[in-house]
């Protein structure tokens, strides 16, 4: 009895093994070798768009982020502005430059135009016009990097004191808004706002009631503001 015990516990001891002897290997995934050429994507020539975004401002400019879309039909260009001006396929010709005081801009082949007083629309076709004198068919894209020219200023207690772009029209209400409100001991009842020499009162708490919403008027050029 115990011979046969030890006979049948042996022969199922091989079927175990037989069994486990007959699993599939583990799959391991192909490494490629290091030398193997890698597969690149098509090389495609760049957009008007792609090469706008790839010219830089200048440096050495301490540029102001336009914190709104400029609306290249209306908008006014000014002195001190940064215009971003590409040339598709025509790198060399693309750069980023600042409206000099006199309100013009020096570019390759062209020379001097005056920017000032244009719409990034209007200069736009300023400088394919130039442009078709040495090209066929020229595609300008202008755009403004920074607006330099017009902007105001918002100190004192304010999360975010500083000086912002005037892109759109703003009042005085959203202009201490984009300064990220108040600090604690901010006086919200007598914030000042110095325009060419005069002082113009606004009161935060009487605005922000609905009252006296006359006094919210609409932020200038150079205003600044102070909230003591």
């Amino acid at each position: 009895m115990r011979a046969l015990v030890r006979r049948l516990t042996v022969a199922a001891f091989l079927v175990g093994s037989a069994v486990c002897a007959g699993q599939a290997p583990a799959t391991r995934t192909p490494v490629a070798p290091k030398d193997a050429p890698q597969s690149l994507g098509p090389t495609t020539q760049k957009t008007t768009e792609e090469t706008a975004d790839s010219v830089k401002v200048p440096p050495s400019v301490g540029a102001l982020p336009t914190a709104a879309p400029v609306d290249p039909n209306r908008f006014e260009i000014g002195p001190e502005d940064i215009i971003r001006i590409s040339v598709w396929r025509e790198p060399e010709l693309s750069s980023a430059v600042q409206v000099r005081p006199d309100g013009k801009i020096t570019l390759p082949l062209i020379g001097e135009i005056q920017a000032a007083g244009e719409t990034p629309e209007s200069l736009k076709q300023k400088i394919v016009t130039s442009l078709s004198e040495f090209m066929t068919k020229p595609e300008v894209m202008v755009t403004l990097a920074s607006v330099q020219s017009r902007r105001y200023h918002i100190s004192g207690e304010v999360t975010r004191p500083g000086t912002f772009p005037l892109i759109v029209p703003v009042t005085v209400l959203e202009a201490l808004t984009n300064a990220g409100g108040f600090r604690e001991f901010a006086n919200l009842k007598k914030i000042r706002i110095l325009r060419k020499g005069q002082i113009i009162y606004f009161n935060y708490k009487d605005v922000s009631r609905g009252k006296n919403l006359s006094q919210n008027i609409q932020v200038e050029n150079n205003d600044h503001i102070f909230v003591d």
